[in-house]
């Protein structure tokens, strides 16, 4: 039944607020109900909170240590490096105009797309096409949409992609 579906998720949601795990305008009826960008915007918070924080990875050199999220975004920044008009400085703004994921597209899938084509004032076509691309041609599920980006690729979350 929907009323014992929605205490469940409360259950849960109380344990990830004891936790410290930031919940932003997620509620058990957004679940509930099937709400796909809160519910993967959870989900991406749960494993950063759980997994993607406590993983370190050594450098090189060994002097130091990251974490996988700033390896993450580092990786992403060598793999765009020379692509213009593309900084990655986050996994928020840096994204919405949809030219960080068609130039990690392009790097390693050239014959797919004409990246130079591509203009920041056209965002929304960016994203789809990189969507698109990535959807038919790399087996990746699409799960964002480019309609109604506010800057943040999955609502409800401070951390996203």
């Amino acid at each position: 039944m929907r009323i014992h579906c929605l205490e469940n998720v409360d259950k849960a949601l109380q344990f990830l607020k004891e936790q410290r795990v930031h919940l932003e305008n997620v509620g058990s009826h957004d679940i509930v109900d099937g709400n796909h960008r809160l519910t993967l915007g959870l989900m991406w918070t749960i494993i950063l909170r759980f997994q993607i924080q406590v993983i370190r990875i050594a450098t090189e050199d060994n002097r130091e240590t990251r974490s996988a999220k700033d390896a993450l975004l580092l990786w992403c920044q060598m793999k765009t490096a020379g692509y213009p008009e593309v900084s990655i400085q986050n996994f928020t703004t840096c994204w919405r105009d949809g030219l960080a994921f068609n130039a990690l597209i392009h790097r390693h899938r050239p014959d797919l797309m004409d990246f130079h084509k591509l203009t920041r004032s056209n965002a929304t076509h960016n994203l789809q096409q990189a969507f698109t691309i990535a959807e038919q041609h790399l087996g990746l599920t699409k799960l964002l949409d480019p309609e109604g980006s506010d800057g943040k690729l999955f609502k409800g979350s401070a951390h996203v992609f």
